[in-house]
């Protein structure tokens, strides 16, 4: 396919406020590309949107699409969205996010794309602020807002861009990086995939379209699948020393965030106090530092920005601390995260973990319900929500009755305003509430602090 940005000059987005969207205008606004938007709900990211001067239309309406000379769509858009009917009784191009983000990072020498079933963002993150703090000036698009620039897009003056490749329905074969990280591959998206195999396949093209650098996870045994006996440079990193990267004395003490000596093929290259919690994020640290190393950047200056970074929106986010009850925010949604995450919590010294948790469609919660129930077993006490449905109708008859039923002492409520009322009524000082799941539980943590303020 021919890409569009070498002829079209004006691009509507429909969806222009989705947080896949917006980087990609701004970077596209800040390239000379004359940009307009629609929504239907108004959002700090719109909000974002409307400050550069991009006209942005709230609702849909085929007269929103202009002179636009090509219309990019999000893939919740319905086909009978009539901004897209209209643009092609006109003739006009439609494109999905994921083929525009394609033919956008196809216009810059170096793409840096970071791949997983898990810490994709925290990972591009990281390696975002390691290439801010050196000097490198990147452009990139993350999955959440990075603090140092308080923005999930950051536009750059160099040939580099980093950004994350999300494998669910292959979106990330629009992509053809210079540069990929492979940091763990596990059954996920299996209403897509089906099976593991096919997940594996999937990543060994997305190698296969690489073309110079492969950084892995040589602990992992699919990624290790995906790139065998491909010609590319391939850099590992692990936990041992079999690894090109990996980490050496440990810090011993019982504590949340790894301290370590970072090391390369036999040499230190100095020391990390990671100030972001638990043994996953140890790994996404040293993914992003293989990368960083591997592409010359100095050692000192990547050991200093890790140590510099202090997590992204919605990754243990710690919102504040009320009534000595600190309340925090996590995205993990799949068993392995939620192990990671709580694991983690439950080593940061509170008095006890209250995990209210929100099941990520029907689908996963039934292909992984005893996986589930054996991550949310380690807080001390499991508040849940219905399964959010998503994409998906419950085929699958499988409800939060029955992942409570595999967690002794775990209850379900059916709104956040009740789940709000139960865990603020028990909790005690010196306890943390974590909110975890991938919809909208974030909403249920700022109920928890707007009811904790007005308290004040």
């Amino acid at each position: 396919m021919d890409n569009i940005l070498d002829s079209a000059k004006k691009l509507h987005f429909v969806g222009i406020g989705g947080s896949g969207m917006c980087p990609m205008a701004e970077l596209l606004m800040h390239r000379g590309y004359e940009i307009s938007g629609s929504d239907q709900n108004e959002s700090d990211t719109l909000d974002r949107v409307k400050s550069w001067g991009i006209p942005v239309y709230m609702g849909h309406s085929p007269e929103n699409i202009g002179e636009a000379e090509a219309v990019v769509y999000t893939a919740a858009c319905k086909s009978d969205n009539p901004e897209l009917v209209a643009a092609r009784e006109k003739g006009v191009p439609t494109l999905e996010r994921s083929v525009m983000l394609g033919m956008l990072t196809e216009k810059y020498p170096q793409l840096v794309a970071v791949s997983g079933t898990h810490g994709k963002t925290t990972t591009t993150a990281m390696l975002t602020q390691i290439f801010i703090e050196t000097g490198a000036d990147p452009s990139a698009i993350i999955g959440g807002k990075l603090p140092i620039i308080n923005s999930n897009c950051r536009v750059g003056k160099s040939d580099t861009i980093i950004c994350e490749a999300c494998e669910y329905v292959d979106t990330f074969l629009q992509l053809h990086p210079a540069v990929s990280l492979i940091l763990n591959i596990e059954p996920d998206h299996l209403d897509y995939f089906k099976t593991l195999d096919n997940i594996v396949k999937s990543f060994r093209q997305f190698a296969v379209q690489t073309d110079r650098l492969l950084v892995v996870n040589a602990a992992n045994q699919s990624v290790m699948q995906a790139v065998e006996g491909l010609e590319r440079e391939v850099v590992s990193f692990g936990l041992d020393s079999s690894c090109d990267y990996y980490p050496a004395a440990l810090n011993e003490e019982p504590s949340a965030c790894e301290d370590f000596t970072l090391m390369c093929r036999g040499e230190a290259l100095g020391m990390v106090n990671l100030a972001v919690p638990g043994k996953h994020n140890m790994l996404n640290a040293l993914a992003a530092a293989a990368a960083a190393h591997s592409l010359g950047i100095a050692p000192e200056a990547i050991c200093s920005a890790l140590e510099h970074f202090g997590g992204v929106h919605r990754r243990f986010e710690i919102l504040g601390q009320f009534d000595g009850v600190t309340v925090a925010d996590d995205f993990a949604h799949h068993p392995t995260e939620l192990t990671a995450v709580l694991s983690s919590a439950m080593r940061m010294g509170y008095k006890q973990v209250w995990a209210v948790f929100q099941p990520h469609t029907y689908s996963r919660t039934y292909t992984f319900l005893n996986d589930f129930a054996e991550a949310l077993a380690i807080p001390d006490h499991l508040i849940m929500t219905e399964i959010l449905a998503v994409r998906e109708e419950n085929t699958y008859n499988i409800h939060t009755s029955d992942l409570a039923a595999k967690v002794p002492g775990s209850v379900w409520f059916d709104s956040f305003d009740k789940i709000a009322e139960y865990v603020m009524g028990n909790a005690q000082p010196g306890d943390l509430i974590l909110t975890l799941g991938g919809g909208d539980i974030y909403k249920c943590a700022n109920l928890i602090v707007e009811r904790y303020q007005k308290r004040k």
